[in-house]
């Protein structure tokens, strides 16, 4: 199959969309859950081979106690419902990851994320890559982490490192083609620093329970039709 289209989306909005209709603001993270579902029909129409997700950053973590035990009860309902439907998520052939330092959740969420990557690692039309207990910086770090052990290992030289050794101690090596940030705000927030270094941006101002495949198409389509990559040259 022709290589498609990487896209990154930082799902931003979720509360002030709750807000602005008078509703809790952690039920805006239920909704945009519900969005994730029909972004993938979206993609396989649209060219869009795999998606990166910005689904809860280590700053997450310091959030209210309450919003992030609610946000791990969506989680865990979205993965039950991924792994009861598994046989469409085989035969649409995604493969599903699980980047970020997935270790710090709680053993149910945890085992459900394992689960699923070993029922999809095998599938390889489509990727859906969501960053969980991501950050940018903290990739970075882990990924000179690995390094120093093999330089201490005498398994590599200093003088051997080069951007190819980095890039291929991240979570991710694959490198977006744009990045869309949903709500207006115009920040990169830690999300990719290093694979979205050349990554065209797009801040929309909807927010992410209302973003619609139309949406999502005018970026494709400003990418492919106005947008020239030029790589520093």
């Amino acid at each position: 199959m022709e290589k498609g289209l990487h896209v990154g989306i930082i799902l931003d909005g979720n509360r002030r969309w709750a807000k602005a209709r008078g509703m809790m603001p952690w039920v805006g993270h239920s909704k945009g859950a519900e969005k994730l579902e029909q972004l993938f029909d979206w993609c396989k129409e649209l060219g869009i081979n795999q998606v990166t997700l910005y689904c809860f950053s280590m700053q997450n973590f310091q959030r209210s106690s309450a919003e992030v035990k609610f946000l791990f009860q969506v989680f865990k309902r979205s993965f039950d419902k991924l792994l009861k439907n598994i046989e469409k998520t085989r035969k649409d052939d995604i493969r599903i990851r699980f980047i970020g330092r997935t270790h710090l959740f709680p053993a149910s969420i945890k085992e459900r994320m394992d689960k699923i990557m070993e029922l999809t690692r095998d599938h390889k039309t489509y990727t859906a890559n969501f960053c969980m207990a991501y950050g940018g910086r903290e990739e970075i770090t882990d990924a000179m982490k690995k390094i120093a052990v093999l330089v201490e290992n005498g398994d590599l030289a200093p003088e051997e490192i080069t951007e190819e050794t980095i890039k291929e101690n991240l979570w991710l090596q694959d490198e977006p083609d744009f990045i869309i940030r949903t709500s207006g705000e115009q920040r990169t927030s830690n999300f990719l620093p290093w694979q979205g270094n050349y990554s065209e941006w797009f801040f929309p101002k909807k927010m992410w329970p209302e973003f619609e495949k139309e949406d999502l198409s005018t970026c494709v389509n400003e990418f492919l039709e106005q947008r020239q990559r030029r790589f520093g040259k």
